[in-house]
Parts: C-alpha cells; structure tokens; sequence
C-alpha cells in the first residue's frame, strides 16, 4: 500500500510542469474558440473598454516567447533576488548562536502561545508586503527549531498569518495606500467627486479581525495540524554558547542600528534626516513605500545588514565566531540544502511567465466582472457575490493590484450605488484575496514556503507537494476565510463604524 500510494504523489517540480502543460493546452483551445472578455479601465479621465483575447502559448509566437525569455524572466524574478540577500542575515544570525540565545528562554512557554504570536507576527508583517515571506518564513523555521518544535508547524503556521494578513492588519501598508488610489479614481469618477480615500477607513475592523484570525487560528492550527508534526529536538552538535554579554551588546548594537534608520525615515528637517524618504509623496506612506524610495528599495539590504551587525557582535563575544572565515562561512548557512528552491523557482517563474503571456487569467476576470454587474443584486448577497468572485479570479491572477485594476472601476461605482462605501468595499476585496491567494498553486511565496518545508522535513515521513500540501492547509484557511466572511456580514449588518469616520454604507 505505501508503494502505491507514493507513486501517486507527484513532487511540485513534476506538479509544475503539469500546471505548465495543461495551461497551454487551456490557452490553445480557449484560442481556437476564440474566448475574450472586454476590460474596463480609466484612460483620460473616463472610463474606456478594449478587447482582450485569450493568447496560445503553443503558437509561434508563444514558443518564441518561452524560449527567448526563459533565462530573462529568472534572471529578472524578484522573489530570488529578496530571498537570497534575506537569507544572508538569517543565516549568520543561525551560526553566531544568536537565535539560539533569544529562544533559549522561551523553550518551556506553552506551545499555544507560540502559535498565537506566530500568526499575530506574520499579520502585522504583512505591512511590508512581500518582504515579509521572504524574512518570515526561514526565521520561523528557525525559531521553531531551537524551541524544540517541528520547523514543517511554523513554516505552514507562518504562512496562513502573512497571507491572510493581507486581508486585515493592525497597520496599514503600502498596498492599502494604491489600492486606495484606484479606489478614489473609480469613486470619483462617475458617482462621487469629493471622495477622498482614508488610511483610517477600516482601521477599526482590521484591528478586531487581526486579533479573532490570531485566536481562531490558533485553535484550528492546534486541532488540524499540531498532532501531524511531532517534536524536534536540537541536536547536541547544534548547541551554542549562550553569552549575557553577548546578549547585552547585540541589542544594543540593533538598538543603534533601528535608531540610524527611524532617523533617516523622519520626514523632520535636521541633518540627514528623512534621506531614504521620497520626497515627492503626498503623504508619509507613499514618502517611504513609492517606487522612488530609497527605503523600499533598500528595505531588504536594510534588515539584512542589521542582522550581519547583531550576529557578528553575538558571535564575537560568545566566541561562536572566532574569525572572519567563520563569519564569512556563516553568512551562507542559511543556504544549506537549499538548492531546491531555486529549481522550483526557476520551474514557477516558467509556469506564472506563461500563464500571464497568455492573458486567461486577465479574460476570465474581465468575464466576471461583466457577471457581477449585470446581476441586480445589493446588500449581503451582493458582498457574498463579490467575495466568491475575487477568490476565484486570485486563483489566477494571485496580485492584489492587478486584480483591483480589473475591478475597482465597475465594481466601486456599483456598490455605492448599493449604498455600500467604497472604503468597506475596498476592504472586502483585501479580506476575499488574501483568501483565494492561500489557495492557489500559481501564488509565488506558497512555491517558496514548499521548498522550505522540503529543506526542514528532514526524515519525515509525509511527502511535500503541492496537492498535499494545499489539502494540508485548506481546512484551516476554509475555516479562517468564513468566520471573515461572517465578520464582515455582521459588521455590515450591525452599521457600526469600520474605520475613523467611515461606516460600511453610506
């Protein structure tokens, strides 16, 4: 029996290329049936339509695109390049001793607990975006490690925090500032011109749903998960010295280093300060997160340099370091049995190439967004609708901006006139993607957190795919994903305020 059922389970490599063939297979006959939709944009101050057309892959045209851009899209993948700096700090981090000596202390706290914060850190993590995963989901593994705990638990814990946290978070982010921008401009546009998009406009109910994701999830994890992945415990070749010293002076040497940066992002008028800002934002978020910013393009060189200081004032002083070799060798532990990911990534980023060239994640959302306004409906239905329509299109299209672009110009104007805000409206769109991205395959950082789990699986006897591994988390985002949904409901139905002046209807 264990024979067949091993041949049965396809890795996520061979999983890949499967996802590559049937997408181009797809592409082929929703091109020879000639499927397309009609997309609605803003051009010009107005709302303007084009044509968009499915796309074959295996044409001409699509089998130069696959062989002449292979190489590029890799080379050009941005995930491999934050994941490979990030991993530089965390792994001299590992070998100074000085993830050993934080955690040491925490060895005896009560597993439920570190669950809880595991999730709560990976929701308010999510303010930094992408980067998050990138940082988050080894330094859990890690942590996980030395209290004696399966890394496989905090790796999958970890992911259901940051991707559901794109739904809702105690801190607005970046995102939240462009989605807004698109949210305004449809607002605007035909229905209200003196709307204006509020950070604030759902702090109230991303607060309260930051904290009932924590605790629910803590229990379904508990219930679903706990009892598959037993304790690890650190090998006496792993332990460290634990220097208070050590301890002392790294925390004060990241105190310096934190306080240097919080300098250089002061929008104040001092010397130096404010350097990593662009100034050309037209408010505080948009200063430090455009595209022009010193600091987001600088965030992971940022962390990652912060780490290298701390660990190489840990290592020093405990003596787990002893000299610039030692050092220099630590910076690449963290790549240790990880030539995987880059197989997987270079496999992902063929897959979501094509995928995206083909255009049929653009035209089936154009098609559903034409379904959704030619239904008359208003109130609960209508919001249960919209949530059901944007999980299915992130399932293909798993970017929370190319998907409201597709979105925000019918889909804002239409829920006003349903008496329902836009800034409420803006937030169900956040909550139904941040689900339908935690069950999708064609979701980059769930390819990442795969190759993780096959690092830290070590002689585990479960088997790391991307249908086992989805099967493995689906009860739990399912479960997670209706009590938001109920959430938002009640919310609504109650008419109490969602953020700072701002209730669900108008």
């Amino acid at each position: 029996m264990a024979r067949k059922k091993n041949k049965n389970i396809r890795g996520p490599v061979s999983t890949i290329l499967f996802l590559i063939a049937l997408i181009s297979i797809i592409s082929f006959i929703l091109s020879v049936i000639g499927f397309q939709g009609n997309r609605t944009y803003v051009g010009n101050g107005e709302l303007e339509t084009s044509l968009v057309v499915v796309k074959n892959i295996l044409s001409f045209d699509g089998i130069r695109y696959i062989v002449g851009n292979a190489v590029t899209n890799f080379m050009n993948f941005k995930p491999l390049a934050i994941m490979i700096i990030s991993l530089i700090g965390i792994g001299i981090m590992e070998k100074s001793g000085l993830l050993n000596a934080v955690f040491h202390k925490f060895k005896n706290v009560k597993f439920e607990i570190v669950i809880f914060l595991t999730i709560l850190i990976g929701i308010i993590s999510s303010f930094i975006g992408e980067y998050s995963y990138l940082f988050l989901v080894p330094f859990i593994a890690l942590m996980y490690k030395y209290l004696n705990r399966n890394p496989v638990l905090g790796i999958i814990t970890v992911f259901i925090g940051i991707t559901l946290g794109y739904g809702t978070n105690v801190i607005f982010s970046y995102d939240d500032y462009k989605l807004g921008l698109l949210t305004e401009q449809a607002a605007t546009l035909n229905v209200d011109p003196n709307y204006k998009y509020n950070l604030l406009s759902n702090i109230y109910i991303m607060i309260f749903l930051t904290f009932l994701l924590s605790f629910l999830g803590t229990i379904s994890i508990k219930k679903f998960l706990f009892h598959k992945f037993p304790k690890k415990q650190v090998s006496e070749e792993e332990e460290q010295e634990i220097s208070k010293k050590g301890l002392l002076f790294a925390r004060l040497s990241t105190l310096i280093c934190i306080l240097c940066v919080v300098y250089m992002i002061a929008d104040i008028k001092l010397p130096g300060a404010g350097i990593l800002l662009d100034r050309k934002g037209d408010n505080y978020v948009a200063k430090l997160f455009n595209d022009a910013s010193p600091f987001k393009e600088g965030l992971v060189f940022i962390i990652t340099f912060i780490l290298m200081i701390s660990g190489f004032v840990y290592g020093k002083i405990s003596n787990n370091i002893k000299d610039s070799h030692e050092y220099s060798l630590g910076l690449s532990k963290n790549f240790e049995n990880l030539g995987y990911v880059f197989v997987l990534l270079f496999f992902s980023s063929v897959m979501l190439s094509i995928l995206e060239w083909t255009n049929i994640g653009v035209v089936v959302s154009a098609n559903l967004v034409d379904f959704i306004s030619s239904i008359s409906l208003s109130g609960i239905p209508l919001i249960i609708l919209f949530m059901f329509v944007v999980i299915v299109m992130s399932f293909l299209i798993p970017d929370a901006y190319t998907k409201w672009e597709l979105l925000s110009p019918t889909v804002v104007p239409l829920f006003m006139r349903a008496n329902i805000t836009p800034d409420f409206v803006q937030f169900v769109f956040k909550v139904a993607d941040s689900i339908g991205k935690a069950l999708t395959p064609f979701f980059i950082y769930f390819i990442i957190m795969l190759a993780f789990l096959e690092k830290y699986k070590n002689d585990d006897k479960t088997e790391t795919s991307i249908y086992g591994t989805l099967k493995l988390i689906r009860p739990i985002v399912l479960l997670l994903g209706f009590s938001m949904i109920l959430l938002i409901v009640l919310w609504y139905v109650v008419g109490i305020p969602v953020g700072v002046g701002v209730s669900s209807t108008i």
